[in-house]
């Protein structure tokens, strides 16, 4: 939740989140709901309170859009310290000075928030020989998964360019540092699989082009049948080579006529979070790469189906699809059930009627050859993308299970339980506490009236005089002359009448009892004869 400051958000903090906003509202074309600012009586404590609701409001609508939370601007205002840092300029930096190396490389424009990456920066290239060839190269700043040594992620980068796939995109260049990579790419006019969804143009910024299409429409059930068996096929060969990638989403699918080609090879090879990271670090059963990769894809084929990614995962009821096949192979990935039962295998999607039935035409020979050495790095820094996974799963499962007890503690109906109990076990302890002052009033009363009696020892023991004055109850017989008493029994509790004390009697006395005051009593003249009188 948004922890405002002192006295409220106001001064240079308020100007500098309506300018945010503006700035977030301009370039996504969302309507968001800022709270209105005041000229007069804006230091009212009734009005800064007001205003921060709104103002939190306005954060959780920012927060559960899965794009505007990963803006650039959103997460520069929520954490300042963190994103500090030009990224732009560093990018130009560390470029400028791969072509001191390189100088047949020559930057067109740069390529400005195409990506969503707030650490991963693109240019538009060419080559100075070739002016009319268009190429893409982008910067990326290394991530927290990132467990390859340098020399293995050195060697690891220059593979990439030797790939052959006919669904995997070419890379022309690629290398890497102590810090960075950079990786350069054909240009494609045509944009990706997100931009003919979204009919957008690949040029545009992230947020303009998907945060709020204008037009809602999924793609024909050929086309979908088609791209997801290409997408498939390429996620079964990666699996099979023991290469990591878990960054399977629309923007890294590059369309080249009818045939979609994988982008980005090299994000889990630099330790970059996935797009899709918030939503299946919410369940404890996606915990393989592979079953990441599965997870995506059922994203991907929503958005393909419906125009648009899913409200929510899972999803409970899914919309009408242009083929029930569609519906089955998104329940098998994104319904409450495969999130308590883990994800499908890659193999058994292509084994769904959706799938089986498509024929794929390209005749492409693949080659990526991976040396011995590399696939053992390759395979622990696997293993240890996924430990960090289980271990940020496990965390979060914590958390929610605190909030969950805290919401349940803090709503009104548990409150009002809690009142009940309390004041239910305060009417028992002061029933408890007047019997037990009753018990000893009786007590002491039933003393000062027996005298120098013994107290009662047992059933069969004579009837005190005071008590059996006036009672109904015939006394028992008496014990024998010859018999002498017992001893007094101090154990045994005095019993002041054979008859059953109800509880009214009981409450009445101690009724009596407490509005005893002394100031009621007559006053009484005392004439004392004890002195010696002397005649």
């Amino acid at each position: 939740m948004l922890q405002p400051r002192p006295g409220g958000v106001r001064g240079m903090e308020a100007k500098e989140w309506r300018r945010r906003s503006r700035s977030v509202a301009q370039i996504s074309a969302l309507s968001l709901p800022l709270p209105p600012k005041k000229l007069i009586g804006n230091m009212d404590r009734e009005f800064i309170a007001e205003r921060q609701k709104g103002l939190q409001n306005y954060l959780n609508v920012i927060t559960s859009n899965h794009i505007l939370s990963t803006c650039e601007l959103v997460k520069k205002f929520l954490d300042p310290n963190s994103y500090s840092v030009n990224y732009t300029e560093i990018a130009l930096q560390h470029v400028s000075m791969f072509f001191r190396s390189e100088p047949k490389w020559e930057v067109v424009e740069p390529l400005k928030d195409i990506g969503w990456r707030i650490r991963k920066k693109y240019f538009l290239m060419k080559i100075k020989n070739q002016p009319k060839e268009r190429l893409a190269l982008s910067w990326a700043d290394l991530g927290p998964d990132k467990y390859l040594s340098d020399k293995d992620l050195q060697c690891a980068m220059k593979l990439l360019s030797s790939c052959s796939h006919p669904y995997i995109y070419k890379v022309t260049f690629a290398t890497a540092s102590e810090s960075s990579a950079l990786v350069i790419r054909p240009f494609s006019e045509k944009g990706t699989l997100k931009d003919l969804i979204y009919k957008a143009k690949p040029k545009d910024p992230f947020l303009k082009k998907y945060c709020n299409p204008k037009k809602i429409q999924g793609l024909e059930l050929q086309q979908i049948k088609t791209f997801g068996r290409q997408i498939l096929e390429v996620l079964k060969f990666l699996h099979e080579k023991g290469f990591p990638y878990g960054h399977l989403h629309a923007s890294n699918v590059m369309l080249d006529g009818d045939t979609c080609r994988l982008l980005d090879l090299e994000n889990a090879l630099l330790g970059l979070p996935s797009f899709y990271r918030p939503y299946f670090t919410q369940f404890r059963k996606i915990n393989t790469l592979e079953g990441v990769d599965v997870h995506c894809f059922g994203h991907l084929l929503y958005e393909m189906a419906y125009g648009r990614p899913p409200d929510s995962v899972p999803v409970d009821t899914f919309p009408p699809a242009p083929s029930m096949s569609i519906v089955t192979v998104l329940e098998s990935v994104l319904s409450p059930e495969a999130m308590k039962n883990g994800m499908p295998t890659v193999s058994r999607l292509l084994q769904m009627p959706l799938f089986s039935d498509v024929f794929l035409t390209n005749s492409e020979k693949t080659q990526f050859k991976i040396p011995t050495k590399l696939k053992e790095a390759l395979k622990t820094a696997k293993e240890c993308i996924e430990k960090r996974l289980l271990e940020e799963q496990k965390q979060i499962h914590q958390h929610r299970r605190l909030t969950r007890a805290q919401s349940h503690h803090g709503s009104e109906e548990e409150k009002k339980k809690r009142k009940i109990l309390a004041r239910k076990k305060s009417k028992r302890s002061a029933f408890e506490s007047g019997e037990e002052q009753t018990m000893k009033y009786s007590n002491s009363n039933n003393s000062a009236g027996s005298g120098a009696s013994s107290p009662l020892t047992s059933p069969s023991s004579p009837v005190p005089p005071s008590t059996a004055a006036g009672a109904s109850t015939i006394p028992s017989p008496p014990p024998p002359p010859a018999a002498p008493p017992p001893p007094p029994n101090l154990d045994v509790p005095m019993q002041p009448d054979p008859r059953p004390v109800n509880s009214t009697s009981r409450g009445a006395l101690l009724s009596s009892i407490q509005n005893f005051r002394k100031g009621a009593l007559k006053k009484t003249e005392t004439c004392d004869y004890s002195a010696p009188r002397v005649s």
